[in-house]
C-alpha cells in the first residue's frame, strides 16, 4: 500500500505479445511481439524487455538517490537488468526471475554492496517484486 499516488502510468495492450503497447500520454507506441526464442516472430520489444527497462531505470534512480544521501560517488554507475521467463516451479503457469548487474566503478567493493542493499529498500520495483520473485544483485565495483 502507499499513502497517496504521486504519478499513475497507464498503457495499453492490444493483441497480447503479438500486437501494439501504447501509453495514454503517446510517449510510448509501438508492436511488440514474441521473441523468436519463445516460438514467436521476434522483430520488436517483448513485454520481458519492457520490464527490464523499467526496473534497471528505477533501481538506477534509487541507487543515485541513496548514494547522494550517503555522500558516496556513483558516476558511471550502470545497471542493467537481465529478466527470465520460465515455467513456475510451483505452479502450472509461468514466472518471472530478475538479474540486476550493479556497477559503480566509483567505490570499493564492499560501499557499492552497501549502496545496493540501501538502494533496494528504496526501488519501488525491488519493493514490489520482493518475495514473488527471484531478484539477485551482482555488484562490480573497484
Amino acid at each position: 500500500m502507499i499513502q497517496s499516488v504521486l504519478y499513475t502510468a497507464s498503457a495499453t495492450a492490444e493483441g497480447g505479445r503479438d500486437g501494439r503497447v501504447t501509453t495514454s500520454d503517446g510517449q510510448l507506441d509501438m508492436s511488440v511481439a514474441t521473441p523468436k526464442e519463445l516460438g514467436g516472430p521476434g522483430g520488436a520489444t517483448n513485454p520481458e524487455q519492457l520490464f527490464a527497462a523499467g526496473f534497471a531505470a528505477c533501481f538506477h534512480n534509487a541507487l543515485q538517490l541513496v548514494g547522494r544521501r550517503a555522500k558516496l560517488d556513483t558516476t558511471g554507475s550502470t545497471v542493467t537488468a537481465q529478466v527470465g521467463f520460465g515455467r513456475a516451479t510451483d505452479n502450472p503457469g509461468y514466472g518471472l526471475q530478475v538479474d540486476l548487474v550493479v556497477t559503480l566503478p566509483a567505490l570499493d567493493v564492499e560501499s557499492a554492496r552497501q549502496l545496493v542493499a540501501k538502494a533496494d529498500t528504496v526501488c519501488p520495483y525491488s519493493n514490489a517484486t520482493r518475495g514473488n520473485i527471484a531478484v539477485t544483485h551482482e555488484v562490480l565495483a573497484n
